[in-house]
C-alpha cells in the first residue's frame, strides 16, 4: 500500500461563485464525504495548506496580473475578466492556498513521506492564462506546482495528465516552449465552443515542440476512444520523455452523467486512466504522483469518483 496525502482545507469553500455557477462549493464537500464515508481518512495522510509565497505564482503570472485579481476581491467586485470567473472577497486568498497547499503536499512527497497525493483544492487552475483568467481558473495550480519542483527541488523533468473534459490551455501555453515539462491533455473537442483550443497539430514551439500532445475526443465518445489514445499516445510518449514526476490534472467532468460535457466516460473508465498513470509512475518516477482537481461537476456522482481516485492511489502497484 502506497503512502497517499490528502490535501482538504474547510477555508477551500469559503471561494463563493455565487447561486447558479456550476464551480461551488458544494464539489469539494462531496468529495470528502465521499472520502470519509468509505473510511479512508484514517489512512491517509492528512495536509492543511499554506499560503503561497508570491515568489511561487510569479513563477507563472505576471505581478500586475496577480495584482489586478487581488484589487478585484478587495474591491468587492462579482467578476474577474470574464462572466465565467465569478469572485468574492476570499477568492484571491483561497487561491493562494490552493496553491500553497499544492506546494506544501510537493514537500511531504519529496521528503519521501508520502509516495502520492490527491490535492481537493478549489478554484481549479488550469485554464489560467499567465495574464488572464479563465473557466473559472485564477492561478494555475499545475504550472506553479510544476515551476516549484523545478526551481526548489532541481527536478528536470515533469510529466503533466489532463484528463479534464476541457482542454487545458492555459497550461499547454505556459509551457508550449519549454522541453523539460511535458504536457498532455485528452479531452472534447469542440466542447461547447470552450476553449477552442487543444488539436492534435499543436504540438508546442521552438525549443519545446513536440512536448505538447493532445487527444481531442469527439463528442459521444466514451471509454473505448480514451483507452485507445491513451494507448497510441500517452505511454509512448511518457516512455520516451521518463518524468522525474508526474502531475495530474484531474477533471471529473467527462463522466457520463456530467452535464459539462457530451463525452460518456463511465466511472470504470476514470478508475482505468488512474491505475495506468499510477502504473506510469511507478515505472519512471519512483511512484511520485500528484492528482490536483480540475473540474467534474455531478454531486452526484463526485463521492464515488474521489473515492476510487483515492483507493487506486493507495492501492496500485
Amino acid at each position: 500500500m502506497h503512502k497517499t496525502g490528502f490535501l482538504y482545507d474547510e477555508r477551500y469553500l469559503l471561494h463563493d461563485t455565487g447561486p447558479y455557477h456550476p464551480e461551488v462549493p458544494a464539489r469539494l464537500e462531496a468529495i470528502y464525504s465521499g472520502i470519509k464515508d468509505a473510511n479512508l481518512l484514517s489512512m491517509l495522510t492528512l495536509i492543511k495548506a499554506s499560503s503561497a509565497d508570491l515568489k511561487w505564482i510569479e513563477t507563472v503570472h505576471e505581478r500586475d496580473y496577480i495584482n489586478r485579481f487581488k484589487d478585484a476581491c478587495l474591491a468587492g467586485k462579482k467578476i474577474f475578466d470574464s462572466p465565467d470567473n465569478q469572485i468574492c472577497p476570499e477568492t484571491y486568498d483561497t487561491a493562494l492556498l490552493a496553491a500553497g497547499g499544492i506546494l506544501d503536499t510537493i514537500d511531504l512527497v519529496m521528503k519521501n513521506k508520502i509516495d502520492n497525493a490527491f490535492c481537493a483544492v478549489r478554484p481549479p487552475g488550469h485554464h489560467a492564462e499567465i495574464n488572464k483568467a479563465m473557466g473559472f481558473c485564477y492561478f494555475n495550480n499545475v504550472a506553479i506546482a510544476a515551476r516549484y519542483l523545478q526551481k526548489e527541488w532541481n527536478i528536470k523533468k515533469v510529466g503533466i495528465v489532463d484528463f479534464d473534459v476541457h482542454h487545458g490551455n492555459g497550461t499547454q501555453h505556459i509551457f508550449e516552449q519549454d522541453p523539460s515539462v511535458f504536457y498532455y491533455s485528452i479531452h472534447q473537442h469542440p466542447s461547447f465552443g470552450y476553449p477552442g483550443t487543444g488539436r492534435e497539430f499543436e504540438k508546442g514551439s521552438g525549443p519545446g515542440y513536440g512536448f505538447t500532445l493532445n487527444s481531442p475526443v469527439l463528442p459521444d465518445q466514451g471509454d473505448s476512444e480514451y483507452k485507445k489514445f491513451f494507448e497510441s499516445d500517452l505511454f509512448a510518449a511518457f516512455e520516451t520523455f521518463r518524468p522525474e514526476i508526474i502531475i495530474v490534472s484531474a477533471g471529473f467532468d467527462a463522466h457520463i452523467d456530467d452535464d459539462m460535457s457530451d463525452i460518456k466516460l463511465s466511472t470504470e473508465g476514470f478508475s482505468w486512466i488512474m491505475k495506468k498513470i499510477v502504473k506510469m509512475a511507478s515505472a519512471y518516477s519512483n511512484g511520485r504522483l500528484i492528482s490536483v482537481l480540475e473540474g467534474g461537476y455531478s454531486l452526484k456522482r463526485l463521492p464515488e469518483l474521489a473515492k476510487n481516485h483515492v483507493e487506486i492511489l493507495l492501492n496500485s502497484a
